[in-house]
């Protein structure tokens, strides 16, 4: 259980700022603060759910497309050889995980990807490494099928390099709501509790939850850091987190090394697999 010093405080500090992120925009977390305050109340939720969206600006710039692009190239390059990517490549390969997704595809043969919150791709080094792991990881791994992309920050230039790189990006802001009606991937590394816990909310079915595969913040952690943090409006965001906890199965990726532990650290794949419904009623009700 014991960890670095170093795992310890950057986990903190990580927690720390997606609890506060509303308020606090420093940092690489500040990509998520739009969506924050675009959340809507319970009630008005549906209503919000089909809320067309553009990006933030809609000029076309043929030299800043040319250029991350020319940055996505790198990154990928060098994370394709990397250490990083090659233990989380076993990771998937081991026949404890190659079960865990073989279970969520059932008798599909492809699951899709869907990409909640990157962030900006121009602004930030952490972003782009995510990208770059999701691609590759598309490109490596025959059972993942097509990427679609969301984040309210994108711009007109980063919305056409996905497109280029092969993604789809979404018209609508979802606020991670998404029901996995067939098997699928939600790749969202360090998002905000808020939009992990809509997503479960969204998938609060037995037959749906079996359907997902997350790569995202360790529910464990957060699980760990709750008690810290009596704030009623933290405990409501991680209600769904810290129920399906119980028939969550987790396993935590290795970053490796301090290149990619701004961008990966803390991050998990989480498989939900609640035989019944009852499992999934709150007490509190």
């Amino acid at each position: 259980m014991a960890a670095s010093a170093k795992t310890l405080t950057a986990e903190n500090h990580t927690v720390n700022e997606q609890w506060t992120v509303v308020s606090s925009r420093r940092g690489i977390k500040r990509r998520n603060s739009p969506r924050t305050q675009t959340l809507a109340p319970k009630q008005q939720q549906q209503h919000h759910h089909h809320h067309p969206w553009a990006p933030t600006d809609s000029e076309i710039n043929f030299a800043r497309e040319s250029k991350l692009m020319q940055k996505m190239q790198i990154y990928m390059k060098k994370l394709e050889t990397s250490r990083f990517f090659l233990t989380l490549l076993d990771q998937i390969r081991t026949p404890e995980l190659t079960n865990c997704f073989l279970n969520v595809l059932s008798s599909e043969s492809k699951m899709n990807m869907v990409i909640y919150g990157i962030g900006s791709l121009e602004s930030y080094d952490s972003p782009r490494l995510q990208l770059s792991l999701a691609i590759l990881l598309k490109r490596n791994v025959s059972w993942i099928g097509d990427i679609e992309v969301f984040d309210p920050v994108l711009s007109a230039t980063e919305t056409r390099v996905l497109e280029a790189l092969g993604c789809s990006v979404l018209s609508v802001n979802e606020q991670g709501r998404r029901r996995a009606q067939k098997p699928m991937m939600f790749f969202m590394p360090h998002c905000e509790a808020e939009l992990y816990d809509n997503l479960l909310q969204a998938n609060w079915e037995v037959r749906l939850l079996n359907c997902i595969v997350l790569f995202g913040n360790s529910f464990e952690t957060y699980e760990q850091h709750l008690s810290e943090f009596k704030n009623s409006s933290i405990v409501d965001s991680t209600t769904h987190i810290l129920a399906a906890r119980k028939f969550t199965d987790e396993f935590g990726i290795k970053t490796v090394s301090d290149d990619y532990f701004g961008a990966f650290h803390d991050s998990s794949w989480h498989f939900f697999s609640p035989a019944l419904e009852t499992e999934l009623q709150f007490t509190s009700c």
